[in-house]
């Protein structure tokens, strides 16, 4: 992975200022430490940090077609570039780097908007076209690589990370409080709506298409289309089959994809939390390229949350050397969390990202740019339990029209006095995503602090929008999938795209130069994957069920079928004893009047009132993570729009820090 920048003129040839287009690259360089590359035109720039995997000593960006009317800059993985290069040579295009991105321009001569269809890994793309004097922005299916952009009066700017745009000058770090909404529902980020305003995340499987306008008077053309879309069979058509034949098949596409996602000039490692999806990849692995694969593990202090026991296990088993272990503590949640903010640029509820950062920074440190890991799996298979709590729930709505599930749940959070939206709401959420879903539930635990939290500003924001609305969804498909694979699309769509992707993902391990790589999200794994019966996914109670008889091939018993468990930290590390100076600065009145988001009184109310609730429920885990996401919005308020909520250093000091 990399990170590209750049901007394009939308009324005709202005150059853009040297200074400007590297300050926007000099901001990502986070991304790309090994080397830098510009294309400067009238009317377009392009900017590339590179961290070299492949091709290290030729594939300095942008890199271009034979006669250089293709320009390309490239932030990503092409795992089949083997493949596809011979192909193009076959077909008479001439290579002269030994890079992945040179497959680029010239699938882009063959195929134009085509390409993208054609492409397979991880990437986000800026093409300038020279002939047809257009600039094409695209992303991978499942939102691996980040792409923003936003347009500023006659000039359009992309980069790969908000940060980028905004050393621009040209972009101002104002809230959108729409994108604030989506984190209180989905705990996630899931685009195209950022907290940025006038800042836009390109969809995954999507591209963007700008024509300039001319000095004629045409006006400038932006248009987006997608590429490709998530979709399932018709219920009723999905794939049974043999169980052998199914077990051989997805067993054979899973090596593949580890295969080809080993494929780099430099060492690649692999994280290993001990549960079943990184066990697998790290078997794997091991098989393809022998027991020396460096793994990484977390140890946390807290006995019911760490795995380092289980992750010991399976490299014992696999035969590979002992995990590097990265210890995480309750107060490291804390030491981390500015810097964390400062990375994924959107406030971060799961205090598990603030672990996986400093995993990516000890991978740095041992050397290595590349590891592996397991997420996919849960989202293409149903890993998580909230699937299986909605099975055992819909054995409640055995009368028609009649939610059971529904009742039983607000009243139980009745007793607890936390306020709960009306049934037209639940309704509406459920409408804008084809019906009843697991996710609805899960996500409805923390969208209830909306009602606790929000001040009158953000009311009217819920009032106003629908973040569900605004995922996407296409409905006529969706109705026609069943009710499982509506959810796993969500779960795709929201937090594998906008959370695990991305604050968990991308964000946490480029921020330490690592690149991570995902062989459950192969396009072939999906797809096949896709067609399979609801059964092969959950049955009964057990989810991830084709993948446990493959892995019972592979692992130890006690890893095969091992239950889910989420990666997780501590949520009350922001309500230690005594408390943090940094949170009660964050949440005095002074700063929460500031910002405007939240309500000052319900805020000192909810942080003593929490502490007197059972520890465990749901109504105790709604408002602790209520609170998280409010200390998290104030940091990032702080942190990129304010500077003056806390005694914390802000984007501008972090990144000076950092490059320091």
């Amino acid at each position: 992975m990399c990170g590209i920048a750049g901007m394009i003129d939308l009324t005709g040839r202005r150059m853009v200022p040297n200074d400007l287009i590297r300050r926007m690259a000099e901001a990502i360089v986070h991304r790309g430490p090994d080397e830098d590359g510009f294309l400067q035109r009238p009317g377009i720039a392009l900017a590339s940090r590179r961290l070299s995997i492949v091709g290290l000593a030729d594939g300095r960006q942008p890199i271009s077609n034979e006669d250089q009317s293709v320009q390309v800059v490239f932030n990503g993985e092409l795992f089949d570039y083997v493949e596809r290069r011979a192909e193009l040579q076959a077909r008479g295009h001439r290579f002269v780097t030994h890079c992945d991105t040179e497959i680029i321009p010239h699938t882009w001569e063959e195929y134009e908007e085509g390409m993208f269809e054609r492409l397979r890994g991880q990437f986000a793309i800026a093409l300038w076209d020279t002939r047809r004097q257009q600039l094409t922005l695209g992303r991978d299916r499942f939102g691996i690589a980040p792409l923003y952009w936003s347009r500023q009066g006659d000039w359009l700017l992309f980069g790969s990370e908000i940060k980028a745009l905004l050393a621009s000058g040209m972009v101002p770090a104002r809230p959108d409080r729409r994108g604030i909404d989506h984190i209180f529902t989905f705990t996630a980020m899931p685009g195209p709506i950022t907290c940025f305003e006038g800042v836009q995340l390109l969809r995954p499987g999507h591209y963007l298409q700008i024509t300039p306008g001319h000095e004629n008077g045409t006006d400038p053309v932006i248009e987006e289309r997608a590429y490709w879309v998530m979709d399932f069979p018709d219920q009723g058509d999905e794939v049974s089959g043999d169980p052998k034949q199914l077990v051989d098949e997805f067993e054979q596409l899973l090596l593949q994809a580890v295969e080809k996602r080993l494929r780099a000039d430099v060492p690649v490692g692999a994280y290993l939390s001990g549960g079943l999806d990184s066990s697998m990849i790290v078997a794997m692995a091991c098989k393809l390229k022998g027991p020396a694969i460096n793994t990484y593990t977390i140890r946390v202090d807290d006995p019911s949350l760490d795995e380092l026991s289980a992750a010991s296990l399976s490299a014992r088993h696999i035969g590979t050397k002992p995990p590097i272990v990265q210890d995480f503590r309750a107060s490291d949640a804390l030491a981390t969390y500015p810097e964390l903010i400062q990375a994924a640029e959107s406030p971060v509820i799961d205090t598990s990202c603030a672990a996986l950062l400093q995993l990516a920074r000890r991978v740095h440190a041992n050397g290595q740019k590349v590891v592996l890991t397991g997420e996919g799996a849960d989202e293409w298979l149903a890993g998580y339990p909230w699937y299986k709590a909605a099975k055992l729930l819909g054995y409640l709505d055995v009368i028609p029209g009649l939610r059971l599930s529904s009742l039983a749940l607000r009243a139980y959070l009745g007793l607890s006095h936390i306020p709960q939206y009306p049934p037209e709401f639940r309704r509406n959420v459920e409408a804008s995503v084809g019906g009843p879903n697991a996710w609805v539930e899960a996500y409805g635990m923390l969208g209830l602090s909306k009602l606790l939290f929000y001040a009158p500003p953000m009311r009217a924001v819920l009032e106003q929008n629908q973040p569900w609305a605004a995922l996407g969804m296409n409905l006529e498909r969706a109705k026609r999938w069943a009710p499982l694979n509506r959810g796993l699309w969500v779960g795709a769509r929201v937090t594998l795209a906008g959370l695990l992707l991305q604050a968990k993902g991308d964000r946490v391990a480029m921020h330490s130069s690592v690149e991570v790589r995902y062989p459950f999200l192969d396009e072939d794994v999906f797809d096949f994957t896709s067609r399979l019966h609801p059964r092969w996914k959950l049955r009964g109670l057990r989810d991830k069920y084709l993948l446990r008889l493959v892995a019972e091939r592979w692992l130890p018993k006690e890893i095969a079928q091992r239950h889910k468990v989420i990666f997780r930290a501590p949520l009350d590390s922001f309500h230690m004893d005594p408390e943090p100076p940094f949170v009660g600065q964050l949440l005095s009145e002074e700063s929460l009047r500031r910002t405007g988001y939240f309500d000052v009184a319900a805020v000192q109310h909810w942080r003593k009132a929490f502490r007197q609730m059972r520890p465990g429920s749901l109504p105790r885990l709604s408002v602790e993570m209520g609170l998280v996401a409010v200390v998290a919005t104030q940091l990032w308020h702080h942190t990129f729009i304010d500077g003056s909520l806390a005694d914390l250093p802000t984007r501008t000091g972090l990144t000076e820090a950092a490059s320091a």
